[in-house]
């Protein structure tokens, strides 16, 4: 089988557009810049640079809570793509979880990882549902439709007999009202 099989082709295209799909149903960019902005909170307290011979430890005494940060950032990034109903918590965390982050892990990874994450959680926080399209109700044969003239009345009322007071005009239902 070549790479230019038709069925490889359209496995692939059919793989992408359930992605894409997939993708459109939930904040995944914030989860991905939430996810990434772990990596380096995480790692940096922990690398050693190689200049030369010279060999610059950057561990620093709150490695331990960096680890946690970074790993507690990639978890919330995960959880936003497959619960997307805690999109507010999960933002509002990584934010938080960024600007922790500038003073116990080396400025937040070098000031990329703060602003991953400060990114991430604003989208995570600002991402809303797409609205699903509304199914329009099929018109029905109404025999009774625009045969008589609607009567208007002095409380709103559409019909002489109509005693709930709903008015179309200022949307009082009557329900509430004492008079």
């Amino acid at each position: 089988m070549s790479a230019e099989t038709p069925a490889a082709r359209g496995q692939f295209h059919i793989w992408r557009l359930r992605f894409r799909a997939w993708r459109g149903g939930r904040p995944f960019w914030a989860g991905l810049f939430i996810l990434i902005a772990g990596f380096p909170i995480a790692y940096l307290p922990y690398a050693n640079l190689q200049i030369g011979h010279l060999t610059l430890a950057m561990a620093t005494t709150a490695g331990a809570g960096s680890l946690i940060i970074g790993v507690l950032l990639g978890v919330l990034g995960i959880s936003l793509w497959y619960q997307k109903h805690i999109r507010t918590f999960a933002g509002v965390a990584a934010i938080l979880l960024g600007l922790v982050s500038l003073p116990v892990s080396n400025f937040g990874g070098f000031f990329v990882g703060f602003l991953l994450s400060l990114v991430g959680g604003g989208m995570a926080v600002a991402w809303a549902p797409g609205e699903e399209p509304a199914a329009r109700p099929a018109e029905t044969d109404r025999t009774d439709k625009g045969d008589a003239p609607e009567v208007a009345l002095a409380n709103g009322a559409s019909e002489p007999n109509d005693l709930s007071g709903t008015s179309p005009t200022n949307g009082a239902n009557g329900r509430h009202s004492a008079g």
